[in-house]
C-alpha cells in the first residue's frame, strides 16, 4: 500500500502540474486579448483629433448655411418692403393718365366734358383704391366714433341725434380695415 501511496501522489502531483500548465494557456490568450483591446495612445489621439475636426466641420458648414439663410431672408424682407406698392403703383399710373389726359383735353372742351373726365377719373381712383383694400370712411349721421373720427368742431343740430356726425369735412380711408387717415368731423352737440 505505501507503494500505491507514493504513486498516487506521484499521480496527483502530476495531475496538479497539468492543470496549472492548462490554466496558463487560457490565460495567456486572455492576455493577448487585453493587448488587442488596448490601443496605442497615439492611433486614439489621432482619432479624437480626426473626429473633433469633423466635428468642427459640420458645425462650420451648419454656421455657414444658417448666415446664409439670415442673409437670404433679409434679402426677401428688404425686397418685400422696397416692391410692396409695385402693384398699386401700376394701378395708379392709369389714373395719372387719365389726368393728364382730361388737362389736355380741357383746352377747347365744355364744362360737362371736363366735369365727366374728373368724375370718370374719380371712379378709377376709387376702383384701384379698393381693389388694394382701401376704404373711405364716410360716417355722416352716424355716431361718432374716436377711433375713426377726429371731431374738429362741436354744433348743435335738430337732424341728428347728439353725439353724431353733422357734417364731414375730409373723408377718413382704411387700408384692410386699419386706420390710415381719420375723418375730420364735426359733431351734433348733446
Amino acid at each position: 500500500m505505501n507503494a500505491e501511496r507514493p504513486d498516487e501522489a506521484v499521480d496527483e502531483t502530476a495531475e496538479d502540474a497539468q492543470a496549472p500548465a492548462a490554466e496558463e494557456p487560457a490565460t495567456e490568450p486572455a492576455t493577448e486579448e487585453a493587448a488587442d483591446e488596448v490601443v496605442d495612445p497615439e492611433a486614439a489621439l489621432e482619432a479624437a483629433e480626426k473626429k473633433a475636426s469633423d466635428s468642427w466641420d459640420r458645425y462650420l458648414r451648419a454656421a455657414a448655411e444658417l448666415e446664409n439663410v439670415r442673409k437670404r431672408a433679409e434679402r426677401d424682407v428688404e425686397k418685400a418692403h422696397k416692391f410692396a406698392l409695385e402693384r398699386f403703383g401700376k394701378e395708379l399710373l392709369a389714373v395719372r393718365d387719365t389726368l393728364e389726359m382730361g388737362l389736355a383735353a380741357a383746352e377747347n372742351a365744355t364744362v360737362e366734358s371736363i366735369l365727366e373726365g374728373k368724375n370718370a377719373t374719380l371712379k378709377l381712383l376709387a376702383s384701384t383704391m379698393q381693389q388694394f383694400g382701401i376704404e373711405q370712411v364716410d360716417p355722416l349721421g352716424e355716431p361718432f366714433d374716436p377711433e375713426l373720427h377726429e371731431a374738429i368742431s362741436v354744433q348743435p343740430s335738430e337732424d341728428v341725434e347728439p353725439g353724431s356726425v353733422v357734417n364731414v369735412v375730409q373723408k377718413g380711408y382704411t387700408l384692410n380695415g386699419r386706420l390710415l387717415r381719420p375723418a375730420m368731423v364735426i359733431v351734433a352737440a348733446e
